[in-house]
């Protein structure tokens, strides 16, 4: 039976637009159930912490669970590429933090490409950095710290989670902006490197403010700056390592991410409903308590953070020489 013309373009102009119906409606119903957000590091640390605050939130949000999968090893690249081969269906997302931006020059021969197999989704903020020494350390200000160190070239020990984390590049953008020559000792973890710290096997960190707040407070450790551009609001005494290396500055980058074909729709939800908790403010009091600024913006604003870091890091990188280990 032949079709009237008009009846046939009718089902043809249908059929084209059913594919973008069922986007629509998949993200109308979207999560219909659990989402699992991988984190690239140890239970327990700060991006793990900052991970499940927005998961909670998620979860009452949008009525589903927002499950933390912590899978560290590799400097988070193995995280990263088990999100870049999830579908990219929205139920499974990556907890996006500083080794990603490093790895991008720290490893030229992944078998993925963060920028181009992870699509920005939100950010969460931005975790200031800290400058803290064992107690028996005889410097109690960063001028006396680099005066001891540049008469004591590299016979200062320096704490670090690892190569490609931002505990390590810290350490390396103030060793080539101080003019300060220190070894590098990495740890297994944030917990290790701040036991190193305590036991006096390091003498310095430079670790975020989130992991290092309760150790300054009870004095375990003696803070003699923050990373921030200008005074933080949680350490209000302390002044700024850029008052005496200007222009030095660290803050992590956290934020969620999904497999590059991701809906529209879906990111578009998940962003909005982040931002939302960014602005909530019981959120807003939680994350001052730890010391972290929180980022509102859309999906491209976080890749253009992303793409910033990734610039930034890699002009230390190709200056210090640093491998991939």
């Amino acid at each position: 039976m032949r079709l009237p013309r008009r009846q046939f373009f009718h089902l043809v102009a249908s059929a084209a637009l059913l594919p973008a119906a069922l986007n629509i409606a998949r993200a109308e119903i979207y999560p219909s159930r659990p989402v699992h957000i991988i984190v690239g590091f140890p239970a327990g640390g700060t991006p793990d912490l900052l991970a499940r605050l927005i998961g909670e939130w998620l979860s009452e949000r949008l009525g589903q669970s927002f499950v933390i999968e912590n899978r560290p090893g590799a400097a988070t690249n193995i995280a990263t590429e088990l999100v870049v081969r999830a579908a990219p269906d929205g139920y499974t997302l990556l907890l996006v933090a500083s080794p990603n931006v490093t790895n991008v020059t720290l490893y030229p021969d992944l078998k993925f490409n963060f920028v181009r197999d992870i699509a920005p989704v939100a950010s969460i903020g931005g975790v200031p950095f800290i400058m803290v020494v064992n107690p028996s350390f005889p410097a109690k200000t960063v001028p006396e710290f680099i005066a001891y160190a540049k008469a004591r070239p590299g016979q200062i020990n320096v704490a670090s989670t690892g190569t490609g984390n931002l505990t390590y590049m810290a350490a390396e953008l103030f060793k080539m902006m101080a003019g300060v020559d220190m070894v590098q000792v990495p740890a297994r973890g944030e917990a290790a490197a701040q036991s190193d710290l305590l036991s006096g096997r390091v003498q310095v960190m430079f670790d975020p403010i989130p992991s290092s707040m309760g150790y300054v407070q009870a004095g375990k450790v003696r803070a003699l700056a923050v990373a921030t551009a200008t005074r933080s609001d949680v350490l209000p005494n302390l002044p700024p390592v850029g008052d005496f290396v200007p222009g030095y500055e660290v803050s992590g980058v956290i934020g969620i991410g999904a497999p590059i074909d991701t809906p529209h729709e879906i990111i578009a939800t998940l962003n909005r409903e982040i931002n939302a908790g960014l602005t909530d403010p019981k959120m807003k009091v939680r994350f001052a308590e730890v010391g972290v600024t929180a980022r509102v913006g859309s999906p491209a604003d976080f890749g253009t953070i992303i793409a910033d870091e990734i610039e930034k890091w890699a002009k230390v990188i190709k200056f210090a020489g640093i491998k991939a280990e």
